[in-house]
């Protein structure tokens, strides 16, 4: 048997607010570092291919759980939890993403000694 809407479980609009606060902040940071790693004074290579699309996924579920939260579906609890899941999801990907770069630069300069 299906809940009607009215039996559906909703958050505090409070609760929600907070949410979107921390997700917008969370996100301007992974923007952020995306635009200072492509400024890094070392080249781009063919092998920073694949951190770049692993943090640029990252963003995307991070966009995608932002975009959901800003909807007043989002105040349903089914709702919220599927969005809260795609931003830890993307800063699991985008740290492990981040973690990459920082990997493959030191890598690089330990090969130029």
């Amino acid at each position: 048997m299906k809940p009607n809407d009215d039996d559906e479980h909703l958050i505090e609009t409070l609760f929600r607010n907070g949410t979107i606060t921390v997700v917008g902040v969370v996100l301007s940071f992974s923007l952020g570092f995306l635009t200072q790693w492509a400024s890094n004074p070392i080249p781009w290579r063919l092998t920073d291919l694949p951190t770049l699309v692993v943090i640029a996924i990252g963003i995307v579920f991070q966009l995608r759980s932002l975009a959901l939260l800003l909807q007043t579906s989002s105040l349903k609890k089914v709702v919220y939890d599927k969005a809260s899941r795609l931003f830890l999801n993307g800063v699991i990907i985008t740290g492990a993403g981040v973690f990459l770069a920082i990997l493959i630069d030191t890598f690089r300069l330990l090969m130029e000694r």
